[in-house]
Parts: C-alpha cells; structure tokens; sequence
C-alpha cells in the first residue's frame, strides 16, 4: 500500500513538472532594442519580455494583402509599457520599426494605439507555432498586418 501511494505521489509530481513545462516560456536569444528620442535607450532580452505584464487582445483582424485575413488573440507586452520605461519624448510622432532582416517601416504614434509586441499568438509562443514569423512580432490593432512588423529587433523613436 504504501508503495502505491508513493508511486502515485511521482506520477502526480512528474505529470505536474510536465504541464508546467509544457507552457513555459520557450529558451530564445533575441534582443529587442530601444532607441532614438528617449531618455535612456533599452536592450530587452526576450526573457526580459516574457517577464513584463501580459496582455491580451482578442478578436483581432489581421487584414492580409496576400491571402484571406484572420481574427485570432495575440498576446504580449503593451508597447507603450516598454516606451514608458524608455522615457520616450512625449511628443514623438512616429516609430521606425525595423525587422531582423533589415525590414524598416515607419507607423505614426496614431497607428499605434492598442499596439503590443506579441509573444503569443491564439494562446501558442509564437516561435513554436511559426518560427518564421517569431519569436516577437509587433502587433498594431488599427493598421493592416502588411505594418505589422514579425523578428523586430529595434524601435526607433521619432520627434
């Protein structure tokens, strides 16, 4: 009998270390970096991200210019938490979001309401559903997905 329930006990302890596994953050290096018009400029370790307060924005259009768009939740890091503990210029008008492979747009600080930098996408890290496209990804609500920028390494601040 008591080996059963010993037993029993390192299922249930091996099964929970298993679950938790399963939703912890996956082990990435990437940098995301912070410059331009703020008072100090920042270099944020994914892990650092992960560690941030979380949001969740649900019931999301992302309006594709190549094939059909999609409604799905995307979560992360309020963006304007990360300008916040940069001390952007309260009067910046635009970023210059910049992708791993050199890709650069500039987005007007009206565009980017309700904009995160995405971790997850419909519940999944996005650098196990689509490493492609991961490991962070800014997401911006109010503009199509074509703006939306995937592997962004740097935000520059704009006056």
């Amino acid at each position: 009998m008591k080996n059963r329930i010993n037993l029993l006990f390192l299922i249930l302890v091996l099964t929970g270390i298993l679950l938790s596994a399963c939703g912890s953050a996956p082990k990435v290096e990437w940098n995301l970096k912070i410059t331009g018009a703020v008072e100090k400029s920042l270099d944020l370790r994914f892990q650092d991200l992960v560690k941030l307060p979380q949001i969740e924005l649900n019931d999301i259009l992302m309006n594709k210019s190549v094939g059909e768009d999609e409604v799905g939740s995307w979560s992360g890091v309020m963006l304007g938490e990360i300008l916040d503990q940069a001390g952007a210029a309260a009067d910046f008008t635009t970023i210059t979001a910049i992708a791993s492979d050199g890709y650069a747009i500039e987005i007007t600080k009206d565009e980017l309401k309700d904009a995160i930098i995405a971790l997850k996408q419909n519940g999944e890290w996005i650098q196990k559903s689509d490493p492609g496209h991961g490991p962070i990804r800014l997401v911006c609500p109010q503009t199509p997905a074509n703006r939306w920028v995937f592997q962004l390494t740097e935000i520059q601040i704009n006056q």
